[in-house]
């Protein structure tokens, strides 16, 4: 690490700082002299004040660092680092507000304006840093700081933009000379608002600065090209979502409904942009959606289902887009398993006998494609590989129902018809969800088992015992027998029926294709929902038990057994409730996914 001073030559006493306490003496202009050769060359200075300053900016020990500073009034201005850091720099890094607010006090104006050697200054850092109270102590010493750029050419609104300080990025956006901003700038920060979620601020910089709605960064991307990758920033009215929130409210999982506005800013900030771009020819449109990336596939590959029915609500001839490879986005819908932006084929009418015979280069129509293995992401949204297979099934039977018949056997280039690829592409996938269906039938029954057998135990020795002459049970006469009474028989039917379900999922099942469909599931669902109950009513059975059994005596006895049973139910549901979900859904919920009663296009 170097000390550098920007000053003439000057005479340095720190006897009372160094290790050996000799006299050290800098005779060679700074402004000559490189940071490593100060280093080497004056080791003294270093361990005596580049190394505590140091260290004192990293705690934020502005004690020691001002007993050097009284000391060496200039060290406020060395540089303590190979790359040209100042003390200032570190400070501010390290987000210590007092102490950068107590050594601006000592600085001049101009001393702020010092920048390492990639030319960022202190309020650079405060900018990435994204602290806007250093940042104001700094303004106030030396307004044109927000105007010093770094060796990229970028400004410190650039830097905190892109690293999403939303409080920081207000503050300079007000505190930068905007009329030294050209285009080039414009742009990057508009598509740096937008890819870290600041829209609140990219709706403000598009409204004064329309025109860049058409404009392309150093990628060659439009603004509308980063929100087509962002389907999270429209998430508020997304049908996936609420599906989302819905099985994480079921899984005990807390949902924080937090007060946010971006939903709204970004809708109204692709409105405003694409309202920019329809006015401009129809050859410039397309050159703008379909370079570099066409935007509108890659919305619908990601189901970007506001930000697609935005654009073609304002320019229906979107709807006749392909890519490269001649599929539409109904194609690609279905290829990437995004159902809100399939289900806008059942809107446009007649247009969709003409969209669906779309065949790509290899003759695959859109059959073929739904029977391709979904990717990992799109299938991962349920669990297990049975419930896996179901949707795939699912899908399949949906868009067979959509095309002619003759589509349903009319082969690829491969020879393969849309079944003999949907067979191919999911023999793993049945084998796993075959795997999978067995075990967690296995291991559910043997739950199932063991309630069986203690609640069987339960009703031959009855709490109280027996009259020896009558055989009548000695409490039988208490509420809390028939409590005992009815609910071990409902454990003990429930427990059984749940066995008989889960072997029947074991032994009996062909686990051919369409049984992944509805059969296999619904068994599940019921022998899970029995399970469920004979759980519940063995708890119940215990309690009931121990009332008995306490009745005469200490009353806490069975009001603790009755809490440790109801949490043991509660953890037991908390276990499996998500994979509950995922089955209801599947079994009852899963065909609600195509073709909605809302439309949302038209």
């Amino acid at each position: 690490m170097a000390c550098v001073m920007d000053k003439e030559e000057v005479r340095i006493d720190i006897s009372s700082l160094a290790q050996d306490g000799h006299e050290i003496e800098t005779g060679t202009s700074p402004q000559q002299m490189s940071p490593l050769d100060l280093l080497s060359g004056d080791r003294d200075l270093y361990l005596a004040v580049c190394i505590p300053l140091y260290g004192a900016a990293m705690k934020g020990d502005w004690k020691t660092a001002k007993g050097i500073f009284d000391l060496f009034p200039t060290a406020v201005r060395l540089t303590i680092t190979p790359g040209g850091d100042t003390t200032l720099h570190i400070a501010t890094a390290a987000k210590h507000v007092h102490f950068v607010e107590e050594m601006v006090k000592m600085m001049e104006p101009e001393d702020l304006e010092l920048q390492n050697k990639y030319l960022n200054t202190a309020f650079w850092f405060a900018a990435a840093a994204g602290i806007v109270g250093i940042a104001k102590a700094m303004l106030r010493k030396n307004e044109i700081l927000p105007m010093i750029r770094d060796y990229d050419k970028m400004t410190p609104l650039h830097v905190a933009a892109l690293l999403g300080h939303s409080e920081m990025v207000w503050y300079l956006y007000n505190k930068t000379d905007h009329e030294q901003l050209n285009v080039c700038d414009w742009v990057k920060l508009l598509n740096a608002c937008i890819s870290t979620d600041l829209y609140d601020v990219a709706w403000d910089i598009s409204c004064h600065h329309p025109t860049l709605a058409v404009e392309r960064d150093g990628n060659g991307e439009t603004a509308l090209h980063l929100l087509a990758r962002k389907p999270s920033a429209f998430s508020g009215g997304d049908q996936i979502h609420i599906w989302n929130t819905f099985i994480n409210s079921i899984s005990c999982k807390r949902v924080e409904h937090k007060k946010n506005l971006r939903p709204n800013k970004s809708l109204k900030l692709v409105k405003h942009l694409w309202q920019q771009v329809i006015v401009q020819p129809h050859s410039e449109i397309l050159d703008l959606i379909r370079s570099p990336s066409p935007l509108l596939l890659v919305a619908a590959e990601l189901g970007n289902t506001v930000f697609l029915t935005e654009l073609i609500a304002l320019y229906p001839d979107l709807i006749w887009e392909v890519d490269n490879h001649n599929r539409s986005i109904f194609h690609i819908a279905v290829l990437h398993r995004q159902e809100n932006i399939f289900n806008l084929i059942y809107e446009i009418g007649s247009m969709k006998d003409l969209i669906v015979p779309y065949k790509d280069e290899n003759d695959n129509n859109i059959l073929h494609l739904a029977g391709r293995l979904a990717p990992p992401r799109q299938r991962n949204i349920v669990v297990g590989a049975a419930l896996q297979m179901q949707r795939e099934l699912l899908w399949f039977r949906e868009v067979e129902k959509m095309v002619l018949p003759s589509f349903r056997e009319r082969k690829n280039r491969d020879g393969e018809t849309p079944w003999d690829l949907f067979t191919k592409e999911h023999k793993d996938l049945m084998k796993e969800g075959e795997k999978w269906m067995r075990e967690t039938a296995a291991q559910s029954m043997l739950v199932a088992t063991l309630i069986a057998t203690v609640v069987f135990a339960a009703a031959l020795t009855v709490p109280g015992g027996s009259n020896q002459d009558t055989g009548i049970p000695v409490l039988l006469r208490k509420k809390s027998f028939i409590i005992f009474a009815v609910s071990d028989a409902i454990a003990l039917f429930t427990s059984l029926t749940s066995i008989l379900v889960f072997l029947s999922i074991v032994l009996t099942s062909r686990y051919a294709d369409d049984d992944f469909l509805e059969l296999l599931p619904s068994r599940l669902m019921f022998g899970l929902i029995t399970l469920f109950i004979s759980i519940i009513s063995m708890m119940v059975t215990f309690t009931a038990t121990f009332f008995l059994l306490f009745s005469h005596g200490v009353t806490w006895a069975p009001i603790l057994v009755a809490v440790f049973a109801f949490l043991l139910v509660t953890l037991y549901f908390s276990m499996q409730c998500r994979l509950w979900a995922h089955i209801i859904r599947a079994t009852y919920c899963s065909r609600l996914i195509f073709r909605p009663r809302k439309h949302i296009l038209y």
